[in-house]
């Protein structure tokens, strides 16, 4: 991952990340020994251009652990960004309606929530590392 400030930083264990072209989050499944532990940003739709994907970040963040406990993240850092930013009530209300259909999707296993998704696209990333 590379920081728009040019910090770049790499998971330790296999991950597999969700984006969507509707929805203003994206979703890190990192698999860990002890289970899969989720890593949700608040962010824009993802567009992918010949350069690179790329999405704004929007601070907030659901933390999900492997025993199904959620925490929301960076509360603080978000009311500080939207304040330096001038984030609009408009982003506010659909970053926030965004969290609802977030946390939704976590207590329903929907999508990268579900254990079947995470194993499909484990085993693919398996067989493709095999093939290097």
């Amino acid at each position: 991952m590379t920081e728009s400030d040019g910090r770049r930083w790499v998971t330790r264990e296999p991950a597999l990340v969700y984006f969507h072209k509707h929805y203003w989050f994206n979703i890190i499944a990192m698999i860990r020994d002890n289970g899969v532990s989720y890593y949700c940003n608040l962010a824009s739709p993802a567009v992918l251009d010949r350069e690179a994907l790329k999405y704004i970040d929007y601070d907030l963040d659901v933390k999900v652990f492997p025993n199904g406990e959620k925490k929301l993240l960076d509360v603080d850092e978000y009311e500080e960004h939207g304040a330096k930013w001038h984030y609009s009530s408009e982003i506010d209300k659909v970053l926030k309606r965004n969290v609802l259909t977030l946390v939704d999707w976590i207590n329903h296993g929907k999508g990268p929530f579900s254990k079947e998704y995470v194993e499909i696209w484990y085993k693919r990333y398996l067989e493709l590392s095999r093939r290097q």
